[in-house]
C-alpha cells in the first residue's frame, strides 16, 4: 500500500467532456466548448445531449448549416427533444425551409417544455406559426 503504486491505481480518469463544454458556454467561449463536445462525442457518438450542444455551439459561431445537421441527428437518436426541435425550425426559417421549420414548430409545440422561460419560447413558436400560416406563399401549411 504504501510503496509503489499497483498498476490500477494508474489508470487515467476519464474527463468530463460534455461538463467542460458546458462550462465554457456558460464562459461565452463557444470555440473551446465545441472542441470539448467533440471529444465527448468521440467517447459517446449516441448521445443526443451532446449532439444538441454541438448545434447551440454552432450556432452561437455562425455555423447555422453545421447546427442544423446536429440538430437533425440529435432527432433521429431521440425526437423527443424539444430543444432540438426548437432550434433547427428557427435555423429553417432563416434559411428559407419554411416547411420544414413548421413541422418542427409544431412538434415542439406538441411538448412544450417546462420551467422559467418555457412561456417565453411557446409564445415565440406559436407566433412564428402564425407568421407562416399568415404568410401567402404558406396557404398550404
Amino acid at each position: 500500500m504504501l510503496g509503489k503504486p499497483s498498476r490500477e491505481t494508474l489508470q487515467p480518469q476519464r474527463l468530463d467532456y460534455l461538463n467542460e463544454g458546458l462550462a465554457l458556454e456558460r464562459q461565452g467561449d463557444f470555440e473551446a466548448a465545441l472542441t470539448s463536445y467533440r471529444l465527448a462525442f468521440r467517447d459517446d457518438p449516441n448521445d443526443s445531449r451532446i449532439l444538441l450542444n454541438m448545434a447551440i455551439a454552432f450556432t452561437k459561431t455562425g455555423q447555422p448549416e453545421e447546427a442544423i445537421r446536429h440538430y437533425k441527428r440529435a432527432l433521429e437518436l431521440d425526437a423527443s427533444l424539444v430543444g432540438a426541435h426548437y432550434g433547427v425550425a428557427f435555423l429553417l426559417l432563416k434559411r428559407g425551409d419554411v416547411q420544414q421549420a413548421a413541422e418542427h414548430l409544431r412538434e415542439f409545440l406538441s411538448r412544450p417544455p417546462k420551467g422559467p422561460d418555457a412561456d417565453r419560447w411557446i409564445r415565440h413558436a406559436e407566433s412564428a406559426l402564425r407568421d407562416i400560416a399568415s404568410s401567402p406563399a404558406q396557404e398550404t401549411l
